[in-house]
């Protein structure tokens, strides 16, 4: 008996879920600025900047707040595979360094 199965969504998801971390208010000021903020820290001091460290966590809240906020999952692990959160991460970074370089998040 099948009680709950997650099918493949029909949309990007890790598009979707990098704009749901930058946008819903709530988990960037408690996830995405602070996390952001610390990288730009480390920037301006010079030191390397691994993006796998530096977001994994947040992604992974990220991950998991986007899966109770629009109900697709019972376990955000069903949806995020590992390659799926890695792109997330390499998504947020590439966005965010550049932004970073320019004085955001001080």
């Amino acid at each position: 008996m099948k009680i709950f199965e997650v099918t493949e969504p029909n949309f990007d998801i890790v598009d979707d879920t990098s704009f749901y971390m930058r946008n819903d208010p709530e988990f960037y000021r408690k996830q995405y600025f602070p996390t952001m903020a610390s990288i730009a820290d480390m920037h301006s001091k010079g030191k390397d900047i691994d993006p796998r460290k530096c977001l994994g966590d947040m992604v992974n809240h990220g991950c998991t707040s986007y899966c109770k906020k629009y109900n697709l999952a019972k376990h955000p692990d069903e949806l995020f595979t590992k390659e799926i959160r890695d792109s997330i991460i390499d998504k947020i970074f590439a966005e965010e360094i550049d932004e970073i370089k320019k004085g955001e998040y001080k």
